[in-house]
């Protein structure tokens, strides 16, 4: 590990990272990011060559390092302890373990130590809260912390360790699925919704033959080429597939709006930036299940002709890029991405992962754009929308992890099947990231219209106080409400179900979710920036 008070004036380490993004503007935020794992700050000296090797200014490059919360000009030592200072973890102890942590090591919280070894604070929501109290150790996950469990990592901090050569049971994440059904049960195999989108053909005297030779008469394409992509489109909007990060746009809609926008060169985006706090679905669907979601990446590019896609990666989640890179290796081998794609010629498409650097507002999908372009996380005004100027301000289809993987079963199964589950509104099922006061946390999935207590007792939460929905931008109902539904025309939600019984003080859970508004406002809007900052004041 590189020394951080270690000025790269011009290392190796630092010449082969500016190599790799050197040219590309779009790119500084993952060459920062390069630069802050490798030397766990960007050193100021670092600044420069970064500004002149991308061809950006140094403003440019200094309002990056100053937006996103782990990058930092400033050393916080060979080891950046961050510990998960949501409610949930908060529930659970952790600034008792964060205090019993700086006595081991002493130092003092939020300081680094005077040899430059460790620093000690807390992140917003590290996305176990199934398996909290967390921490990130250099950007790297560690969750079920314990007395124990510290006294080991203060220990290895104190040997000097290198974070690589610790044991990897202390960076083991759990699934914790408790409830699967047709996304987590899906059955499939690499390809399959590929080639099922690839056998559709129009049918004679539909809308889709008609819209196919119309589009074959003035654009001069086969029929043929147009059946496949505008039936996987049509199967889309008969599913009645609604967007699964909260918001609910119907997918179907999205991407034909994309596909139909002036342009020739067309986008991709998975956000995969799950910010709110309580939710970790797409962790798990990240982990186990990475084929799904670029399978309906896939399929959203056949459909609205699109050549290039990005996920883009929470930094929290920093733990699943190498495996998530090696699935899309072998999908490449396999050729299920790439150049003529299964044998077809003219489908071209490939998916690169673009890491985060600790920004909740990245979460809304102009500001992700523009995090994807190497700029400061902050929203657009609109309109325009991404699907007509998106990315480089051309078309894009941006959807969320689980919305994505939907769009695949839709493409191997059809639309009647996906949309004669759940209610004539809220069509398919649900992932559930369920914590807080119950025996079993975990994800639940299950279809549209199953009510909240339903949840409450699969998830053995006894005595509930109040449910968070939808985490703190959603909404918080208490036993009177129980028996509601988990449904777009009732609760919906992102995914965020946290369970408060009658032990807690729900004064500090609106506190701790005021505390995390105020820290991770982009600054964009003055309600927001103000705002949430007196609320902050007013409640402390």
């Amino acid at each position: 590990m590189a020394d951080p008070r270690r000025e790269p004036a011009l290392t190796p380490e630092l010449s082969a990272i500016l190599a790799r993004h050197a040219g590309q503007p779009d790119r500084l935020l993952q060459a920062l990011v390069d630069i802050q794992e490798a030397f766990q700050h960007v050193p100021p000296a670092a600044i420069a060559l970064v500004a002149e090797a991308l061809d950006v200014s140094l403003a440019r490059v200094r309002g990056v390092v100053g937006f996103y919360a782990f990058l930092s000009e400033q050393p916080w030592g060979r080891y950046r302890v961050l510990f998960s200072d949501n409610i949930t973890d908060r529930m659970l102890g952790n600034m008792e373990l964060l205090t019993l942590l700086c006595e081991k090591l002493w130092v003092e919280k939020g300081r680094m130590s005077d040899d430059g070894l460790v620093s000690v604070d807390t992140t917003s929501c590290t996305g176990l809260c199934d398996q909290g109290p967390a921490m990130l150790v250099n950007g790297w996950a560690i969750g079920n912390l314990t007395r124990e469990r510290l006294d080991r990592i203060a220990e290895l901090i104190l040997s000097q360790t290198p974070v690589e050569a610790w044991p990897a049971d202390l960076f083991a994440v759990e699934d914790n699925v408790r409830r699967a059904d047709i996304l987590l049960n899906h059955g499939m195999q690499p390809g399959d919704a590929l080639r099922a989108a690839m056998a559709m053909t129009c049918k004679p005297g539909s809308a889709v033959e008609a819209a196919a030779n119309e589009r074959s008469w003035r654009e001069g394409i086969p029929q043929s080429a147009l059946c496949g992509p505008l039936s996987l489109l049509d199967e889309i909007k008969r599913a009645n597939l609604r967007g699964r990060g909260g918001a609910g746009f119907t997918t179907g809609v999205k991407w034909e709006a994309c596909r139909n926008a002036p342009g020739h060169d067309r986008y991709v985006v998975c956000n995969a930036d799950e910010g709110e706090p309580g939710t970790f679905k797409d962790r798990v669907l990240l982990r186990s299940h990475a084929d799904l979601v670029f399978e309906g990446m896939t399929a959203c590019a056949y459909a609205i002709g699109a050549n290039h896609g990005f996920l883009y990666l929470r930094g929290e989640y920093r733990f699943l890029l190498e495996p998530m890179q090696a699935i899309l290796a072998r999908r490449r081998a396999e050729g299920l991405l790439g150049k003529d794609i299964l044998g077809q010629k003219g489908f071209d498409f490939d998916i690169e992962i673009h890491l985060g650097a600790g920004a909740y507002v990245c979460g809304e999908e102009s500001a992700l754009i523009e995090s994807l372009e190497g700029k400061r996380g902050v929203p657009r005004n609109r309109p325009p929308y991404p699907v007509t100027h998106g990315y480089l301000q051309k078309p894009t289809t941006v959807n969320n992890v689980e919305t994505f993987c939907a769009a695949a079963l839709i493409a191997r199964h059809g639309g009647e099947w996906y949309r004669a589950i759940g209610t004539p509104r809220s069509a398919g099922t649900k992932l559930l990231s369920v914590a807080g006061d119950c025996a079993r946390p975990g994800i639940y999935e299950y279809p549209f219209g199953t009510t909240v207590r339903q949840v409450l007792e699969d998830c053995g939460a006894a005595d509930a106080l109040a449910v968070q929905i939808s985490g703190p931008s959603g909404v918080c109902i208490d036993a009177g409400e129980f028996d509601r539904r988990i449904a777009f025309e009732d609760l919906p939600t992102a995914g965020a179900f946290t369970v408060f019984n009658a032990s807690r003080d729900m004064f500090e859970v609106a506190r701790n979710y005021t505390h995390f508004f105020a820290h991770e406002s982009c600054g964009f809007c003055t309600p927001c920036r103000v705002g949430t900052a007196m609320l902050k004041a007013t409640m402390d």
